[in-house]
């Protein structure tokens, strides 16, 4: 390798928010962020979702934070009897 054009390769402690956990991964991600680990300072990135919090490796759904547009029509013109002129 050429010494100067690559990204430093090193531990960087993950941290998904959601979930509350905590992930050390070798990689090249830039980031001024420190934080301790167990003991240990590392570079540190937050995550939206990880693994741990993915409904997909959970096997859970979350609950919607507000109701589908379709529920929401039908709910606020419920009371509408379609008629013609």
């Amino acid at each position: 390798m050429k010494p100067g054009i690559h990204p430093s390769y090193r531990t960087v402690l993950f941290h998904d928010v959601a979930a509350n956990a905590y992930f050390l991964i070798g990689s090249t991600v830039d980031t001024d962020k420190t934080h301790e680990y167990q003991g240990v300072v590392y570079p540190y990135v937050t995550l939206d979702v990880s693994s741990a919090s993915h409904p997909v490796y959970t096997g859970q759904q979350r609950q919607a934070k507000s109701e589908g547009r379709i529920a929401g029509f039908n709910k606020r013109f419920a009371g509408f009897v379609g008629g013609g002129a």
